[in-house]
């Protein structure tokens, strides 16, 4: 099982869909919690369910269940957060939810996770796409960067 992660900030709309485009990703997850913000770009809700299918030939669908909840956003980025805490309060937030029962490892397999930030350092993909790597067997993660 592979799962793909990719950010979009500081990526143009011909770079990220090449880049999703030349990984091989069969799907693309949107695990943020807001993704209709006039601040996206080509990464609005609709847009990007019409381009990832007619440039990408693959299939948008949005998760909710894994992107943070409004407060942990607003803690951390309005705040200035400790990314330490938030790491935290996210992980305990995948468990208290049960992701790794109540997400299909189906759906996720082949797919990228979609969320804002740039890299992966710091950014909730990577720490989904980890959770489910420690719960699930033969799970191998690839950042597009």
């Amino acid at each position: 099982m592979k799962i793909f992660t990719l950010g979009f900030t500081k990526k143009s709309a011909e770079s990220f869909f090449s880049k999703l485009k030349n990984a091989g990703a069969e799907r693309l997850i949107d695990i943020r919690l807001n993704n209709v913000s006039q601040l996206a770009g080509f990464t609005k809700r609709d847009d990007l369910r019409y381009f990832t299918k007619v440039i990408c030939s693959i299939d948008y669908l949005h998760m909710p269940e894994l992107a943070p909840t409004q407060q942990m956003l607003d803690d951390f980025k309005k705040l200035k957060g400790d990314w330490g805490l938030y790491e935290e309060r996210f992980l305990q937030l995948m468990k208290e939810r049960r992701i790794e029962e109540t997400v299909s490892p189906e759906a996720l397999d082949g797919a990228c996770l979609l969320c804002s930030e740039e890299k992966p350092t710091h950014c909730h993909r990577r720490l989904v796409a980890e959770y489910l790597k420690e719960k699930w067997v033969g799970v191998e993660i690839a950042h597009i960067i």
